[in-house]
């Protein structure tokens, strides 16, 4: 009973409490909740340049906090969502998007996943297709041995019962 609470308590733990732990700290908080809940809207969607693959919103690090902080000075200043993201895309580059624009020049990065699928799946249908065909014609049955190699067997074959007696 024992081994399921607590496998019930880890369960739970990631699945319903880890989303709910961010790195935002006491001090960082806006008064206003509606700004607030922009503030934390948008740090979702921007990544930790030290992290990487977080958001600065659940990042510790000391950059992510600058991002959030900035990120709510250009709220208090009264700029858009979309005027808060361009600002930071024009000092920071596309890189601080968790999920990049789909603009002319990140079209490759957009279409490159779904073609390599595309291809895959396509390469992997011609092999078993391929692999039908050939099982259909009897290639992978061995081909029978030249009138030569039947009589170096044959021979081989006597050699060996000789030396068994």
């Amino acid at each position: 009973m024992r081994k399921l609470l607590a496998a019930l308590f880890m369960v739970f733990a990631t699945v319903v409490a880890a989303p709910l732990a961010h790195a935002v700290q006491p001090d960082e908080v806006m008064a206003d909740p509606k700004q607030e809940a922009r503030a934390r809207e948008l740090s979702r969607e921007l990544r930790c340049m030290v992290c990487q693959n977080q958001s600065i919103d659940d990042s510790d690090a000391t950059l992510a906090k600058d991002l959030r902080l900035l990120v709510r000075e250009r709220i208090a200043a009264g700029d858009s969502n979309r005027q808060v993201i361009d600002y930071l895309v024009a000092r920071y580059g596309e890189f601080v998007l968790l999920k990049p624009r789909f603009e002319l020049h990140t079209l490759l990065l957009w279409l490159v996943p779904p073609l390599v699928l595309f291809g895959g799946g396509l390469g992997l249908w011609l092999h078993i297709r391929r692999r039908g065909r050939d099982a259909a014609r009897g290639s992978d049955a061995p081909k029978p041995l030249s009138a030569d190699e039947q009589a170096r067997l044959d021979k081989l074959l006597e050699q060996g019962t000789d030396r068994a007696l």
